[in-house]
Parts: structure tokens; C-alpha cells; sequence
């Protein structure tokens, strides 16, 4: 049974106003140490002398204990929070809805300021709870710039880049919501992993081309990654690119974390159709790019994300040029059944013709996992993320989940 939580009520939202950041106030989440301490000193708050020791201070409050109201961080003075309070927030932003799929799968909805967009702007963030793991699908753009035609979210425009604060506050308030910080307790009846951290992983495969955002998201992902605050391994970090040829040597060599390719073709002429940037920076650019991917091993593997639509790129020989295309490359495959959205006018390959291409695959020597679906019934898959003035009508979401469950046997 899916469950949807509209948060745009008066009653419902009563709880996370106070989280939500005044607008006159600037944040100080997603900026670096030397930045915060800057801050505190610009602001005339605190003397230059102690804006290390206040920033690491702060460091701490945000990021180890999740605090969203200098009210909370005990061991500064009660007069330094309130100075603190009327200059800057560490509010979290707006939680229009929340929506928890059958399957455990949950799906946030946030608002934004405009910050340039003329108006505020929401983005979509997921998060897919497994046995042994946790994973949070983070956006880096409202919109995307991309049109990749077998994906939902490429058929919103491009409104505006995400902060590296706004890339920080997707995981701080997933965190919060999961109960995933210290001392906070898991809501009754979340699915999450039996042990560890709720939040284990996260990938930048939610809205929007992240090396089209590159500062932000190196900034944001480098904070996330920080020993000394919410501490998440680079090997637990993964950041998919449809093909930014440029930006993909800069992505390894400064922020270090895994790299998945949106690939879904092995020719160009099929590319273009599905994945347009190719046209920009085609097949031999791109995996020359991949195989030259500083710190590239058999244990830092690359996946290659492949799409499969039925009668489009499903053939074996269509696995065959895949072997052939990634020769040489540790790489991972990562095979996703198509899902569905409305007005696509794709399918998703039978499962027997997905089984045949993995088992190909695999006898190759490539692991090439079948990702199962998740949070299909809440338009949470990978693919069908979108926000804003197209969010289904009720009535076109239960015909769609009529259409999954006929031809899949699941929703």
C-alpha cells in the first residue's frame, strides 16, 4: 500500500516550520571551514581569532549531530546563538510531500527559493532502504538541460543549478527523517537497514546532469565525504554522468569518488537518438575518458548504467557490441528494466530478453546485476523523477499503476 503524505497543509507542516530558513538569512551549510569562519568573522559575530575554534564548533553541530537550530548546540553561549540566529540559519528546506512506496521506497518533494528562477523550485530526492544498505538518490539541478528520450525527468527544462547547500539538504533532511543522526530514533514503521547507518550510500542520479553543476557538487560531496562530519567513503559515493567528457578526469582527481556512465547504447547513431549529449561527445571520447578515470582498478570499477527497451537496444548482439565497446575497462554493468512514465513512448524488454542479455554478460566476465525496480508506484525509479506543474493527477497514476501491474505483475 503506498503511502503519501501532503505536507503543503497547514496541520501537516505544523512541525517542520520551524526547520524552514528564513529567507533574509543566509546558511551556513555547504560552506567549506575556511568559508565558515570567514562568515563568522564578516558578520562581526565573532573575532577572527576564534573563528577557527567557532566553525569546527559548528562543523560538529551540523554535521556529526544533524542540529537544524542553533538553540540545540549546547556548548556555545546562549548570546553567541542568538547573534547566530540573526544572521544565519541552519534550517532545512520545505518538505512539500513525502511519499512512501509499498516496497519501503520513499520519495521527498523540496522547495527551494528562486535564487534567479523568479520563483521558488522543487526537486525530487529517494531514498531506496536495502538489506545491508541505504541508498539516498540525490538531484543537482531543477530540471535537466540533457532531453535523454527514455527519461522523465530530461522532459522538464532546466530551471536553475542546486546550491551545494541545497545538495547537502537532501542528505541532512533524509538523515533527519530516518532518524539517522544521534540520539534521533527511526520513525515507527520505516524501512531501513537492520544495522548501521540508515543513510550508507548516495548517488547524484536524481534530477539533473551533475557535471553540468561541477563546483557545487564537488563542494557538496566533499563536505558529505569529510572525516569529521557526516563521514560518508568515497567507495560509497557514486556519480552518474550521461557523458561530460571534460569534467570526467576532474571528477576522480578532485573529488575521488566512484563514477557510473548513463550509457545505453554501444553506436552512435543509437546514442544520439537516446542520449543527445552524445552528439557533443561521442562513444570513442567518452571511453576514452572512462579508461584514463584516475584511480581506475578492479576495485574502483566503473558501472555502466544500460537501459533496457524492448526491441530498441535489447538484442544480443546489442551485448555483444557492449563487450566489444568495453574492453579493458573494470567495469560493472548495471542492467534496468525501462520504467514506465507518462507519454513515453518506450518499453521495457521482456524479462526473459533481460535475463539472456545478463547471462551474456556475465559469461563475458562483466557482473552484471538486474537493478529491480523500486518505488515504481510513486514514480521514484530511476528515470521517472520530476517535479513541479507535471506531478501526476491521481487518476493518471492509478491508470498507470494498472498498466505496471498488468505487464509486470508488480506495481
Amino acid at each position: 500500500m503506498t503511502l503519501s503524505f501532503d505536507l503543503t497543509t497547514e496541520g501537516a507542516r505544523d512541525a517542520l516550520r520551524a526547520r524552514a530558513a528564513p529567507a533574509e538569512n543566509p546558511s551556513l551549510i555547504g560552506l567549506t571551514r575556511a568559508e565558515l569562519g570567514a562568515a563568522l568573522v564578516e558578520s562581526g559575530i565573532v573575532p577572527e581569532r576564534q573563528a577557527r575554534m567557532r566553525a569546527q564548533q559548528l562543523w560538529h553541530w551540523m554535521y556529526v549531530r544533524g542540529v537544524s537550530d542553533f538553540a540545540g548546540m549546547f556548548n556555545i553561549s546562549k548570546d553567541l546563538r542568538a547573534e547566530l540566529g540573526k544572521h544565519f540559519t541552519v534550517a532545512r528546506p520545505e518538505i512539500v510531500e513525502e511519499q512512501i512506496s509499498s516496497d519501503g521506497t520513499r520519495k521527498w518533494l523540496f522547495r527551494f527559493p528562486p535564487r534567479g528562477a523568479g520563483r521558488p523550485v522543487e526537486i525530487e530526492t529517494v531514498y531506496i532502504p536495502e538489506e545491508g544498505r541505504g541508498t539516498l538518490c540525490i538531484s543537482s539541478q531543477v530540471g535537466c538541460t540533457l532531453t535523454c528520450s527514455f527519461c522523465h525527468t530530461g522532459t522538464q527544462k532546466l530551471v536553475r543549478n542546486l546550491t551545494a547547500e541545497e545538495i547537502l539538504a537532501q542528505l541532512l533532511t533524509a538523515r533527519d527523517r530516518l532518524g539517522d543522526f544521534p540520539d534521533r530514533d527511526t520513525p515507527d514503521g520505516a524501512v531501513v537497514p537492520a544495522e548501521g547507518r540508515k543513510v550508507s550510500n548516495i548517488v547524484m542520479m536524481g534530477m539533473g546532469e551533475p557535471l553540468y553543476n561541477f563546483e557545487a557538487v564537488k563542494k557538496a560531496l566533499l563536505i558529505a565525504s569529510d572525516g569529521d562530519g557526516l563521514s560518508l567513503s568515497k567507495r560509497r559515493i557514486t556519480l552518474s554522468t550521461s557523458g561530460v567528457v571534460p569534467e570526467i578526469f576532474r571528477t576522480g582527481d578532485e573529488i575521488g569518488v566512484m563514477l557510473a556512465i548513463s550509457l545505453h547504447a554501444t553506436n552512435d547513431d543509437l546514442r544520439d537518438l537516446l542520449v543527445p549529449i552524445n552528439k557533443k561527445y561521442p562513444l570513442k571520447e567518452l571511453i576514452a575518458a572512462c579508461r584514463a578515470y584516475p584511480g581506475l582498478s578492479n576495485a574502483r570499477r566503473i558501472t555502466f548504467e544500460y537501459v533496457m527497451l524492448k526491441d530498441v537496444n535489447d538484442s544480443i548482439e546489442d551485448a555483444k557490441g557492449l563487450i566489444k565497446l568495453l574492453k579493458g575497462i573494470p567495469a560493472k554493468i548495471n542492467l534496468i528494466p525501462f520504467n514506465p512514465w507518462p507519454g513515453t513512448n518506450y518499453q521495457c524488454s521482456d524479462w526473459e530478453t533481460i535475463e539472456k542479455f545478463a547471462d551474456y554478460i556475465n559469461n563475458a566476465g562483466y557482473a552484471s546485476p538486474i537493478r529491480t525496480p523500486r518505488g515504481r508506484d510513486i514514480l521514484a525509479a530511476c528515470g521517472q523523477l520530476k517535479s513541479e506543474s507535471e506531478r501526476m493527477r491521481k487518476v493518471d497514476r492509478l491508470a498507470l499503476e494498472a498498466m505496471m501491474i498488468a505487464g509486470h505483475g508488480e506495481a
